[in-house]
């Protein structure tokens, strides 16, 4: 089921700018930064509508991704965390909940004692691979774009994370 669309007779970021400007100085960072904010809530509802059908969420939806990516359908927890850029108490949670759905199972890491693999189970895999065709269809949401806008915003996000130290940028 859509979102309705809030219908509002102006953009209330761009109001926020002009206003910005008026008390503050320059907006344009302003206007980027709430811009964001509000693109990642809208695509996150989008994300959360298409998933709820697979019982999924966006972050259990990027774990179940992460292990079909893994060559073993197994990795740390500790790996999916910094992978998935998380809190290890959020990685605990998420694994939590795909082991309660039969999606995941957990298993010590024969590597390291005290350790704990998180393992992609069969059903895990069968229901990636739907949710996945699912965001797909729906170009997760971004289908206003064309593919060469879709590469320069990556671009530009790209160069934001770089920037935080997210990873080191190739030479």
């Amino acid at each position: 089921m859509p979102r309705e669309p809030l219908g509002l007779p102006f953009d209330p970021i761009d109001r926020a700018g002009e206003l910005w400007e008026t008390n503050f100085g320059p907006a344009a960072a302003m206007r980027v930064a709430t811009s964001v904010m509000r693109a990642q809530q809208l695509l996150l509802a989008r994300y959360d509508e298409i998933l709820k059908p697979h019982d999924l969420t966006f972050a259990r939806y990027e774990a179940l991704v992460l292990l079909h990516f893994s060559r073993t359908g197994e990795l740390p927890l500790s790996v999916i965390g910094q992978r998935l850029m998380v809190h290890p108490t959020s990685v605990t949670n998420i694994v939590d909940r795909l082991v309660a759905q039969g999606f995941v199972e957990r298993r010590p890491n024969p590597r390291d004692g005290r350790g704990v693999l998180a393992r992609l189970t069969t059903a895990g895999r069968r229901t990636v691979k739907r949710a996945t065709d699912d965001l797909m269809a729906d170009d997760f949401g971004l289908a206003m774009y064309d593919e060469a806008e879709l590469k320069e915003l990556f671009a530009q996000l790209r160069a934001l994370r770089v920037a935080a130290g997210d990873f080191a940028q190739p030479r």
